[in-house]
C-alpha cells in the first residue's frame, strides 16, 4: 500500500491547523512554499539541513513582509511546518544559528566556512550539520530553498558582496565548487529568486497606495455625512 503523503493530504492538514483566511496575494506565496517544501519531503534522497532551513525561514519572512494582521504570520509559518511533518522549532533555531554566525563572519570567510574541509572556527557542530552532512550525502538533492539559505548567508554576512554581480557569481562559483553543486541551476535559482522579491516589493506598494486611497475615500465622505462601504477583502 502506498502511503506516501500527497499535495492534497499536506494542503488539508495546512488549513485544518491554520482556519484563519489567508489575504489573497499572499496565499499564493504560502501554498507554493508548501508545495515546494512537500515534494522534497517526499523524496527519497532528500535530507533536512541547516541551510535548507534557514532558506525556508527567509523565503516565508522576505515574502510576507507586510502581511496583516502580523500576529497571523507565526501561526501560519507553525502550519507550514507542521503540514509536512516538520518540527517549526527546528527551523527557527537552525536559521538563528546559521545567521549569527554569518553576522560575525566576513564574507569571505563565511565562502570558506562552506567548504567540508573549512576551519570550523569553534562552530564545529554547526559546519558537520551544515556543510558536512551535504558532501557525505552521495544522493544529496539540492533544492532552490537551500540555494536561497547559501545566499542568505552571503547577504548577512557581506551586504556590499551580493550587490556586486562579479563578486556574487563568483562566491557561488567558489561554494557550488566546494559543495559538488549544479552551479547554473543555483545561479538561475537565485536570480528568480531576487527578481521575486523585487516583483513582491512592487505589488505591497500598490496594495499600500490602495489602502491609502481608500482611507481618504472614507475620510472625505465621513466629512460629507456619508457612510463609505468598507473595500473588499483581498
Amino acid at each position: 500500500m502506498n502511503n506516501v503523503r500527497t499535495v492534497s493530504d499536506t494542503k488539508r492538514t495546512f488549513y485544518s491547523l491554520h482556519t484563519r483566511p489567508i489575504n489573497s496575494i499572499y496565499r499564493r506565496v504560502v501554498e507554493e512554499l508548501m508545495v515546494e517544501m512537500h515534494l522534497l519531503s517526499v523524496n527519497v534522497d532528500f535530507r533536512y539541513d541547516p541551510i535548507y532551513g534557514l532558506g525556508v525561514v527567509t523565503s516565508f519572512n522576505r515574502f510576507m513582509q507586510g502581511y496583516r494582521p502580523e500576529r497571523d504570520k507565526e501561526p501560519i509559518f507553525d502550519a507550514l511546518c507542521q503540514a509536512v511533518g516538520d518540527k517549526t522549532e527546528q527551523y527557527k533555531q537552525d536559521a538563528q544559528r546559521l545567521e549569527e554566525l554569518a553576522k560575525r563572519l566576513p564574507g569571505k570567510e563565511i565562502v570558506a566556512w562552506l567548504n567540508p574541509t573549512a576551519d570550523t572556527r569553534g562552530a564545529s557542530e554547526l559546519h558537520d550539520a551544515a556543510v558536512k552532512a551535504i558532501t557525505n550525502h552521495t544522493q544529496f538533492k539540492y533544492s532552490r530553498l537551500f540555494a536561497i539559505g547559501l545566499y542568505t548567508l552571503l547577504e548577512l554576512a557581506d551586504p556590499d558582496l551580493v550587490k556586486d554581480e562579479k563578486q556574487r557569481i563568483e562566491a557561488l562559483r567558489h561554494i557550488c565548487l566546494g559543495l559538488s553543486l549544479p552551479e547554473d541551476k543555483l545561479l538561475k535559482d537565485l536570480e528568480f529568486y531576487r527578481s521575486n522579491l523585487e516583483k513582491m516589493a512592487q505589488m505591497r506598494l500598490v496594495m499600500e497606495d490602495t489602502l491609502v486611497a481608500e482611507r481618504k475615500k472614507r475620510e472625505r465622505s465621513a466629512d460629507k455625512g456619508v457612510v463609505a462601504a468598507p473595500p473588499n477583502s483581498p
